[in-house]
C-alpha cells in the first residue's frame, strides 16, 4: 500500500502535475483499491475538513498585512534605520540583511515573502560595498530561513493545525532559536568581511540615525503588537492576524499614502491566489492523513524507522533528516502535512515536548526550502533576481553548516526551545 501510494505520487509529479494533484489523487486511489468498502465521500468530507479550523483565518489575513507592507515603504525604512546603526562595520550591510530579513520575517512569516522584499534592495546594496553576488543571494535566502523561525511563521500555524498544539506557544517558542540563527549569520558575515577584506560603509551621522530611526518606529511596532499582544493575553494568534491587517492599512494607506485604496484590490487578489494554493495543499493533507492514519501507515514506518522502542534523542535526529531531506525536493507545507502524523505519536510517545518538536520541524522545514536541489527558496531567488540555478546555490554552502550546527543544538539542548517558559506566567 505505501509503495502504491508513494509510486503514484511520484509519477504525478514527474508528470509535472501541482503537488496538490498527487496530494489528493493518490489517496483517494488507494482508498478505492484497498478498501473498496469505504463511501467515496469520506474523503470529499476530510477535504472540508481541513481547512475548517479556526486557526487557519491567521494565515491569509497574516499574507495580507504582509502584500500590504511589502508593496509600501515599510522594507526601505526597515534596512535604512538597521543600515544606519550597523552599515559602518565590517560586515555591517550583511547584518543588516540578516537583521532586515528577521524583522520582516517577524511581519510575513513566509521565507519566500522575505526574499522578495528584502532581497531586492539589499542585493544592490551588497554589490555596491564589494560583496559577490553569489555571496549576496546566499546570504538573503538563507536569513530568510528565519521568518519561519519568528511569529507569525505560517509553517507553524500549519504543525499547530495538524498537531493540535498551540499556535501562541509556538510562536514565543521560535523567538529565541529564531535569533540564534540571526546572532550566527551575523557573527559569519562578520568573520568573512575580515577575511574577504569587504570595504567598509561610511558611518551615517547621529542626525541621519535619528531621523531614521524615527522613520522606522511604526513598522517596528508590529512585531511588537504580534508577539507582546499574544504574549500579554490581550489576543488570541487568529486575532493578531486581523488587527496585523488594520495596522498596515493605517500605515501605508492612510499613514504613509504609498498604496491607494484602489491598489488593495489588487493586492487582496494576490493574497488570494497564495492563500487558495495554501488551502487546497492544507485539504489535501487532511485527506492524506486520514487514509495513512486509517490504514495504521504511521505505525508501520515508524516501527521500520524507529524501532519498537526508541529513544527521544533517535527520534528527534529522525525528524531531523527526514523533514531536511523533504523539504530539500518539496514545498515545506506539505512536507509538514504529510510528516508530521506519522512522526508526531511516536515522538509524544518518546516523551519529546509538542512545542520542542514543533521548532524542531519548523526549523527543518526552514532550512530545506534554502536547500538544493529544489529548495522553494532558491528559486524564489532565480525568479526574482533573475540569476541562473547554480548562480543562486553556488554561496550557499558555509551557511548551510551553520544553519545544520544550530539544528544539533536544538536536539540536544531542548531548553533553547523552550526558554520562553521562564518569561511566561
Amino acid at each position: 500500500m505505501v509503495t502504491m501510494l508513494m509510486t503514484i505520487m511520484v509519477v504525478l509529479l514527474l508528470l509535472n502535475f501541482p503537488m496538490m494533484i498527487p496530494l489528493i489523487v493518490a489517496p483517494f486511489i488507494v482508498m478505492l483499491i484497498y478498501f473498496p468498502n469505504l463511501d467515496p465521500m469520506l474523503m470529499m468530507q476530510q477535504l472540508a475538513t481541513g481547512i475548517e479550523s479556526y486557526v487557519l483565518l491567521a494565515v491569509p489575513l497574516f499574507i495580507f498585512a504582509a502584500d500590504i507592507m511589502s508593496t509600501g515603504k515599510t522594507s526601505n525604512r526597515l534596512l535604512d534605520f538597521i543600515g544606519a546603526f550597523v552599515g559602518h562595520i565590517r560586515g555591517g550591510y550583511a547584518v543588516t540583511t540578516a537583521a532586515a530579513c528577521t524583522l520582516f520575517g517577524a511581519i510575513s512569516g513566509s521565507t519566500q515573502a522575505t526574499v522578495v522584499a528584502i532581497g531586492k534592495p539589499m542585493r544592490e546594496r551588497l554589490l555596491k560595498v564589494g560583496y559577490k553576488d553569489s555571496s549576496a543571494i546566499a546570504l538573503i535566502i538563507n536569513a530568510s530561513d528565519i521568518a519561519l523561525l519568528v511569529p507569525p511563521s505560517i509553517g507553524m500555524i500549519i504543525y499547530a493545525l495538524v498537531s493540535g498544539t498551540s499556535v501562541g506557544d509556538l510562536f514565543m517558542a521560535g523567538v529565541i532559536p529564531g535569533l540564534l540563527v540571526f546572532f550566527s549569520l551575523a557573527l559569519y558575515s562578520y568573520i568573512y568581511a575580515r577575511v574577504k577584506k569587504i570595504p567598509l560603509a561610511d558611518r551615517v551621522p547621529w542626525n541621519e540615525r535619528f531621523k531614521m530611526t524615527g522613520r522606522a518606529l511604526l513598522p517596528l511596532g508590529f512585531p511588537v503588537i504580534i508577539i507582546g499582544g499574544i504574549y500579554a493575553g490581550v489576543f488570541s494568534p487568529t486575532e493578531a492576524a486581523g488587527i496585523s491587517v488594520l495596522y498596515a492599512f493605517i500605515l501605508e494607506v492612510i499613514i504613509y499614502r504609498s498604496i491607494k485604496v484602489k491598489d488593495l484590490q489588487r493586492i487582496a487578489l494576490s493574497t488570494g491566489l497564495v492563500t487558495s494554493a495554501v488551502f487546497v495543499l492544507v485539504a489535501g493533507g487532511q485527506a492524506f492523513t486520514w487514509l495513512i492514519s486509517f490504514a495504521r501507515i504511521p505505525q508501520i514506518v515508524t516501527e521500520a524507522v524507529l524501532g519498537p522502542d526508541p529513544s527521544a534523542t533517535f527520534v528527534l535526529i529522525m525528524v531531523t533528516i527526514f523533514f531536511f531531506i523533504g523539504c530539500m525536493f518539496v514545498d515545506p507545507i506539505v512536507v509538514i502535512l504529510v510528516l508530521t502524523p506519522i512522526f508526531y505519536p511516536v515522538a509524544i510517545n518518546a516523551g519529546i515536548d509538542p512545542i520542542h518538536l514543533g521548532i524542531i520541524i519548523t526549523f527543518q522545514a526552514a532550512l530545506g526550502s534554502a536547500t538544493p536541489p529544489f529548495g522553494v527558496d532558491i528559486f524564489t531567488a532565480s525568479a526574482v533576481f533573475e540569476k541562473s540555478y547554480m548562480d543562486v546555490i553556488r554561496g550557499t554552502p558555509p551557511y548551510i553548516i551553520i544553519l545544520v550546527g544550530i539544528a544539533i543544538l536544538l536536539i540536544a539542548f531542548e531548553d533553547i526551545s523552550l526558554a520562553y517558559r521562564f518569561f511566561t506566567p
